[in-house]
């Protein structure tokens, strides 16, 4: 047996994050039948507060043996089934840091709880039935989320809204196992099987799989983000166009080139997605070492890249340099950023747009927005910028027609096995096949579905989801 399924006994764990000198509250939650044991013996509460449910207490945390004082602390009791846990929980809040709370999770070790688990918490909450897989996920979700839209997709999640369409899904396809089931045990008393009507009902089954699938891409975005490379030679504005967007000085600018010699990150968020924009070193051929190790880490991240912003300079207009760089990178999804347009009249825009390749037209279509004007010195162009990639997300990747539903690669692997197990019973039925043979994949497609839920769950799949919790969720 696993140990992610010993989940037996008190367990405790330190809840927050626990910093040296930050912090100004440190949790140290128990979850089991000896909880209100472990914190009878080590809390004292002055005067004549109660102990029950869903109150908080004040007071003092000492050794049981010695009396000697820990922390000055409050202590929340929720009895089960009123819990996370559905189990009697006990927190204590303790002063943040690293010493209060480790001495108080240490206590609570010596007195009868283990410690737990990671994801240990919320393992048990699933087992004891107070949330379903895609709710649980949901919490990890939450608690990794990069941007406010990736929150609340997580909390969508976590209130449900995934795991109802899939419970119906499932439902459904339990109702049609369950007439063709019928027939095959009262075959004489039932009449035929309206084979068109299967299929119909088959059909909306798998089209709203479909749906549901087309949210994989916008899931990943939502939680890895979106990588991006800005690209070009040096003095172009690489730097500046960093600094710009991300409204700070994380980049060195001068005028002399070859500036930056490593690769510069800051994460910012566009439209709701985390986005790490990588300011690379200018490409260009060079003698120095330590800049031509820069030119190779600049490779390296444009073809790493989920998305390429080649900048050249308005001034200098299209430059062989440039068309050389565009050769190694146009590959990859790219954006011309267009920078120093400042330093240019306004006729010359058109002069320079002709001299961009033509292959870039047949790269990207006809759409002029996969070209951007910018002065990133005068933070200029930056809106611009950032709805061109927003829309070559969109036109690049699925667009989630529900924002609220985003599944991730779990949940993805589960439904296409289900859309290709309704697939197989479609084939079974033009084919003619017995009825038997119609049941074999139908059953396929709901463990599949059971599998995202939690309601057809193996002991590798729960190992593999928990066990990327944190120690004390």
């Amino acid at each position: 047996m696993s140990e992610i399924f010993a989940t037996t006994g008190t367990i405790a764990a330190i809840a927050t994050a626990v910093v040296p000198q930050q912090g100004s509250v440190g949790i140290v939650r128990v979850s089991g039948s000896q909880a209100m044991a472990i914190a009878q013996s080590l809390f004292h509460a002055p005067g004549r507060q109660v102990w029950e449910s869903h109150r908080i207490l004040y007071g003092y945390i000492r050794h049981p043996q010695t009396q000697q004082l820990v922390d000055e602390a409050l202590l929340l009791i929720m009895k089960a089934p009123r819990s996370y846990t559905r189990e009697d929980v006990v927190e204590f809040h303790c002063h943040g840091g690293i010493m209060a709370v480790q001495q108080v999770l240490q206590l609570c070790l010596e007195n009868g709880a283990r410690l737990a688990q990671p994801g240990e918490f919320t393992l048990r909450a699933f087992l004891n039935g107070r949330l379903d897989l895609t709710q649980a996920e949901g919490i990890a979700d939450l608690v990794g989320a990069k941007s406010p839209q990736a929150a609340q997709s997580a909390l969508a999640g976590l209130q449900g809204k995934l795991a109802h369409p899939i419970r119906q899904l499932r439902a459904n396809c339990l109702d049609i196992l369950a007439e063709i089931e019928a027939r095959i045990d009262f075959e004489e008393d039932l009449p035929p099987l309206d084979d068109k009507a299967i299929i119909s009902e088959i059909d909306k089954i798998a089209a709203e799989i479909t749906r549901l699938l087309a949210t994989k891409d916008q899931g990943e975005l939502l939680r890895t983000g979106l990588k991006v490379a800005i690209v070009g030679r040096p003095n172009v504005g690489k730097s500046s166009l960093l600094n710009a967007w991300s409204r700070s000085d994380r980049a060195i600018v001068t005028d002399l080139p070859g500036t930056t010699r490593d690769v510069v990150e800051s994460q910012l968020v566009v439209g709701g997605i985390p986005v790490q924009v990588l300011d690379t070193a200018g490409i260009r051929e060079t003698t120095d070492q330590v800049e031509k190790i820069g030119v190779e880490r600049s490779h390296l991240a444009a073809n790493a890249a989920d998305l390429v912003l080649l900048t050249i300079d308005a001034s200098a207009s299209w430059t062989e340099g440039d068309q050389e760089i565009y050769e190694k990178v146009q590959h990859r999804p790219l954006i011309i950023v267009i920078n120093k347009i400042d330093l240019v009249e306004e006729s010359e825009r058109t002069t320079l747009q002709s001299k961009i390749p033509v292959a870039l037209k047949a790269h990207q279509g006809s759409d002029s927005k996969s070209k951007i004007f910018t002065a990133a010195a005068q933070n200029q162009g930056i809106d611009a910028l950032e709805t061109a990639i927003l829309e070559i997300v969109q036109t690049g990747k699925v667009q989630a027609a529900d924002m609220d539903l985003a599944i991730n690669q779990r949940q993805a692997a589960a439904l296409t096995q289900a859309k290709m197990s309704l697939e197989q019973v479609q084939a079974t039925i033009a084919q003619q096949f017995p009825l038997d043979f119609w049941t074999i994949d139908l059953r396929g497609a709901i463990q599949a579905l059971g599998e995202i839920t939690g309601e057809e769950v193996t002991e590798s799949v729960l190992e593999r989801i928990f066990s990327r919790f944190c120690i004390g969720k």
